[in-house]
This record gives structure tokens, C-alpha cells and sequence, in this order.
């Protein structure tokens, strides 16, 4: 599980996917959650602007994420 440090209350799904490197760019991330292969929590999502706060996790491509506050261990 790769832990994402955010230093803003929240993030963006499409923007956590080009952070973690899952997608190179905004449209790759845009067409990964537009075509249900990206889960948050769990459950499909297909809002690539959904907020994700500390303690979600999400998934795409196999690459499993977790939203962290930028300083938490």
C-alpha cells in the first residue's frame, strides 16, 4: 500500500492518480475513473473530481493508495 502525504485538507481523485503515478497525465487519470477502474474505499467510483480526505484509500491499475496528512507516520 503506498501512502500519499497530503498537505491540503483533501485531494482530488484524478490528481491522486498522477501523484502516486498511476497515471501519467490528467487525461489518462480522467479516462481511468471515467471507465470504473479506479475504487475508492472499496466501491467503483467514476467521479474523477471525488475528495479523498486522510484515511481513504483507493485503488487503480492494481496500485493500492492511502491518503495520509503530510507529517502522520
Amino acid at each position: 500500500m503506498n501512502k500519499i502525504e497530503i498537505s491540503t485538507p483533501f485531494i482530488r481523485l484524478d490528481a491522486l492518480l498522477k501523484l502516486a503515478g498511476v497515471a501519467g497525465t490528467g487525461g489518462m487519470a480522467k479516462e481511468l475513473v471515467q471507465g470504473g477502474e479506479a475504487r475508492v474505499n472499496g466501491e467503483i467510483c467514476t467521479q474523477r473530481g471525488k475528495k479523498l480526505y486522510p484515511g481513504d484509500r483507493a485503488e487503480a491499475l492494481g496500485v493500492m493508495m492511502e491518503v495520509a496528512a503530510d507529517g502522520d507516520s
